[in-house]
């Protein structure tokens, strides 16, 4: 009896219709598609990890409110004192806990196309309604028609990402600010590429009480340990606690993040070299005929070329893995982005793209 049940007839008809987030094989490529940071730590703090993994207690769960490794958060990232921070497992954990949080009935999410894919898709597994407000063609804000869609949407939840992916650049802080001060409801600016950035919205936490800020230490160099942080007033924070799971930050992740945290001048080091290779990457795109490159203050790069998804796939065959986002967004048509590497990395995918250009050309 059992065996004649399906899918469709337990399932939600909007989760039926989605594609899972794909996350292509990169064993033996050149790894510029995911926004990591290329480079490891030093071998001296990769030993006094080592060490503290040898001690860790891995037969007790961990401390359920991580409350030493907030302390070094809160120290590092120089977080007010009077702000609250919740911890996840990754960015995308703390969006799917305010998601679930927003989600009553006609409740609206809403972000700007394009935008981080994670913001609509976790609102369709939410079930909240999502709004996507399209940027400008040089993927700016168009701040008039975003605060036309929140007097219309009333939006529970808004998510602005800045700098914003997959396109780089930092939206006006001004207008963010005015959108902020438009919104009946949560703002969260979505700082995952600060470190490159070089500006936050940390010191406007106080003066406007809706407004989150969300931090992740993926692009820092610690992708691997999935950790991500909610920095807010308590009265938000204490509810949304309600919904993160037990025991979301495993002891590995807060061992080794807080050990970290405290030779964060090797964290920023390597954030300098990669906006170093930035820049270089960034003169390289100007020189080149046909190709479009958008300004970036993040570790990749977005650009334009013509037979995009072409491209993309020579590239790969040459064992260079970057991101195709042709066909994803009208915005992005013909789009690739590239992630910031090391300078070999980077030298050998401008080389190859010098080269496929040539060809096709």
């Amino acid at each position: 009896m059992s065996s004649a049940i399906h899918p469709e007839q337990i399932f939600r008809p909007e989760i039926l219709g989605l594609s899972a987030y794909h996350v292509p094989p990169a064993t033996g490529m050149i790894k510029l598609d995911a926004m990591e940071n290329p480079y490891p730590l030093p071998p001296v703090l990769r030993e006094e990890i080592a060490n503290l993994m040898m001690q860790a207690p891995i037969n007790r769960y961990p401390d359920a409110s991580a409350a030493s490794l907030k302390t070094s958060l809160r120290r590092a990232l120089t977080i007010p004192d009077d702000m609250s921070i919740l911890l996840g497992n990754g960015s995308d954990e703390i969006i799917q806990i305010i998601a679930m949080a927003a989600a009553k009935p006609d409740a609206v999410l809403m972000s700007v196309e394009p935008a981080f894919v994670m913001f609509r898709m976790i609102a369709t597994f939410t079930h909240i309604r999502y709004v996507g407000v399209p940027l400008k063609n040089d993927f700016s804000l168009n701040l008039e028609l975003m605060l036309n869609a929140i007097a219309e949407h009333q939006p529970a939840v808004i998510f602005l990402a800045y700098p914003n992916n997959p396109t780089g650049n930092l939206f006006d802080p001004e207008a963010i600010k005015k959108i902020i001060a438009a919104a009946p409801g949560i703002v969260v600016v979505d700082e995952a590429y600060q470190a490159f950035a070089d500006t936050s919205f940390m010191d406007e936490l106080s003066e406007y009480p809706n407004l989150l800020l969300m931090r992740t230490l993926s692009k820092s160099g610690l992708a691997g340990l999935r950790l991500g942080l909610l920095i807010g007033q308590p009265k938000w924070l204490e509810q949304l606690e309600k919904l993160r799971l037990p025991y979301n930050i495993g002891i590995m992740t807060q061992l080794i993040a807080e050990k970290v945290l405290h030779h964060t001048a090797v964290l920023s080091e390597q954030a300098e070299a990669i906006k170093s290779e930035r820049a270089k990457m960034s003169t390289f795109f100007a020189t080149m005929k046909n190709v479009e490159a958008y300004p970036s203050k993040a570790n990749f790069i977005l650009f334009r070329v013509n037979k995009a998804s072409q491209i993309f796939q020579a590239l790969k065959q040459r064992r260079i893995l970057i991101k195709n986002l042709d066909g994803t967004h009208p915005l992005l048509e013909n789009c690739l982005r590239v992630t910031v590497g090391t300078p070999e990395e980077n030298s050998q995918f401008c080389t190859a793209l010098q080269s496929l250009l040539n060809e096709i050309a």
